[in-house]
């Protein structure tokens, strides 16, 4: 049996003759709904009255709204944050998701409004935070740029040292000072999240420049020592005066030719030796001679 069939059978004739029906897409034959039926008559508006203070602030709002949607409406003519907001009505304190009509407000009602020193003190609090946070981060943008300007002197002064160059100490001493002065500036600055390893970062540059210009001052400081000052040095490196010493001056003093051997050396001993008697030569014969006297 088609459908065509079954419509007329049932629109026609009967107690539900007036009714409309409809298929739906699954295939169910239902009664159709009248848009009528579907409307709903919107929620009445109401107008409360607000004390703020001594000032009375009317509001258009509907009665079916939340006590929270209503402080949001007062922020603007109270100039008060929601979250800042208390509302009382008949002498009780009513909470931000509470229906109005459920409280029982109706139209020309009166609420009373008043700040939250709570809130208000959190409140400051953040804001006080947020503003030193942001102060700290300018604060360490300025010192890097001042720190990029020092950087760059001394890598001049370093391309200057590498190529065997000599640069002025009082040149190394007065970096040395300004980049000490970046880092007290950079110890004073409290800060936390991303500003505070920001700070350190900025800290480790520093100390490296530091660190350098030290090197170099060193370096710049030793003097070139000549050639013939290497002719004498000690264990360490550095060149040190002959010491002269008289004895080792006569010791290592050219030594004399030794005497021929018919000029023995006379040696005087106290040390007394006996030896056996040397012989006695015989009398030799004299020639005797004749003299004539004349």
């Amino acid at each position: 049996m088609s459908t065509d069939s079954v419509f007329p059978q049932i629109n026609g004739g009967g107690a539900g003759g007036d009714k409309e029906w409809e298929l739906r897409p699954g295939g169910m034959l239902v009664q159709k709904r009248a848009e009528v039926e579907n409307r709903r008559a919107p929620p009445p508006t109401i107008r409360v009255r607000v004390k703020y203070g001594s000032v009375y602030h009317e509001i258009n709002i509907s009665s079916q709204a939340t006590f929270g949607e209503l402080k949001k409406m007062l922020s603007g003519p109270t100039g008060l944050q929601h979250q800042d907001q208390k509302l009382f009505y008949k002498k009780k304190e009513r909470d931000s998701c509470a229906f109005l009509d459920a409280a029982g407000v109706k139209n020309k009602s009166k609420i009373i409004l008043i700040e939250d020193p709570i809130s208000q003190e959190k409140r400051y609090i953040e804001m006080s935070k947020n503003a030193k946070m942001e102060r700290a981060s300018k604060s360490v943008s300025a010192i890097s740029l001042e720190v990029d300007r020092l950087a760059s002197e001394v890598s001049l002064l370093e391309t200057v040292v590498s190529k065997g160059g000599k640069i002025i100490e009082k040149d190394v001493v007065s970096l040395t000072e300004l980049l000490m002065n970046q880092l007290l500036k950079l110890d004073a600055i409290v800060a936390d999240g991303d500003v505070k390893l920001q700070r350190k970062m900025q800290v480790m540059r520093v100390q490296r420049y530091v660190e350098a210009l030290d090197v170099m001052k060193m370096k710049n400081s030793s003097p070139a020592t000549p050639i013939s000052d290497h002719l004498d040095e000690n264990s360490n490196g550095q060149s040190s005066p002959v010491p002269w010493d008289v004895n080792s001056l006569i010791m290592n003093s050219p030594k004399q030719k030794p005497l021929p051997s018919s000029a023995a050396p006379v040696v005087i001993t106290t040390k007394w030796e006996t030896f056996d008697p040397v012989p006695v030569p015989s009398k030799s014969k004299t020639a005797s001679f004749s003299w004539d006297l004349l």
